[in-house]
């Protein structure tokens, strides 16, 4: 936290109040380069304003010249904003030696900076490395810049695999939600998800809403590329059959040509019995330079495969 920017806050002309909530924040959180990268979720919580307000007021600040986008985005994804127009206490007017610093002011050394009474080590002061204050390097504050190589290790990630059950379930009844997150494709999906909404900060509530609905979407997805690719199958499967039947096909279909008229006429034997006669069938029907030549009679017992490339 820098004492500085947060006199500079209080001192901004800003024109209402969730200006200044939001500029106190922001200089609340500010490092000693000024620059600062507070969340939404983080100064929604500090100001009590709703993010859409606090966006809006992030713009205006922006365009009154009290804040600047640095175009720098820190470990978490943030925007890195510079306060411009902060001054040291030293630059102050308000602090001058005419004012109030002087000794003959009230203000002496021994009056609130000296040693004894005001930025003393043993009264535990803000800067005071004994008791864990903003600055401190033991305890720091949420997105201080001295603290953000800490804060990046441990950052958890935005997925809770708890809520995203519970948001597919809500979302559709229907599909097993585990069915979803154990899919060899789920952490493809997740990749394109992230990259997709990286510039949105988006909290990680929305973030785990959004995810359902697209797991949804890319679930029935890859449903439609499987059931196509399991018709592409059976298709060529049922056109392989061009050269040669299968066993079972050749039993069905002896026996039915055995029973039909005109075929049985032509090719039984004399006194020669249905089964005599549909074995001979079979046999003949392992050649495919056969079953090409009784195509005709095939197509009448309701064979519906291919024989184009038989000879």
């Amino acid at each position: 936290m820098s004492l500085d920017a947060s006199i500079w806050a209080w001192k901004a002309q800003v024109k209402n109040s969730s200006q200044r909530l939001v500029l106190l924040t922001l200089a609340d959180r500010a490092g000693e380069t000024h620059r600062c990268y507070p969340s939404i979720k983080r100064m929604e919580k500090d100001t009590k304003l709703n993010r859409k307000t606090i966006i809006k007021v992030l713009d205006e600040l922006e365009a009154s010249g009290f804040i600047k986008d640095t175009g720098e985005i820190s470990g978490n994804g943030v925007k890195v904003y510079l306060l411009t127009g902060v001054t040291g206490r030293e630059d102050d007017s308000v602090t001058s030696p005419k004012n109030g610093t002087s000794p003959k002011n009230g203000t002496s050394s021994n009056l609130g900076t000296g040693s004894k009474n005001g930025t003393s080590t043993k009264n535990g002061t803000p800067t005071s490395p004994k008791n864990g204050t903003a600055t401190s390097t033991n305890f720091g504050t949420q997105n201080l810049s001295r603290n953000q190589s800490i804060e990046s290790k441990n950052k958890k990630t935005w997925l809770c695999l708890k809520k995203l059950r519970e948001e597919i379930s809500q979302a559709n009844p229907e599909i097993q939600p585990d069915e979803l997150i154990q899919a060899n494709w789920f952490e493809r999906e997740q990749n394109a998800f992230e990259r997709f909404n990286a510039p949105k900060n988006l909290c990680d509530e929305l973030m785990i809403y959004h995810f359902a609905d697209w797991l949804l979407n890319a679930y029935a997805k890859y449903q439609v590329r499987e059931q196509t690719a399991n018709h592409d199958k059976q298709v060529r499967r049922q056109l392989g059959v061009a050269n040669q039947l299968t066993d079972k096909q050749i039993t069905a279909f002896s026996q039915k040509l055995a029973h039909h008229p005109e075929f049985a006429g032509f090719f039984a034997y004399a006194s020669e019995s249905y089964e005599q006669l549909a074995a001979r069938i079979a046999m003949k029907l392992s050649d495919p330079a056969q079953v090409k030549q009784w195509e005709r009679y095939l197509k009448q017992v309701r064979f519906k495969g291919s024989l184009q490339g038989a000879a």
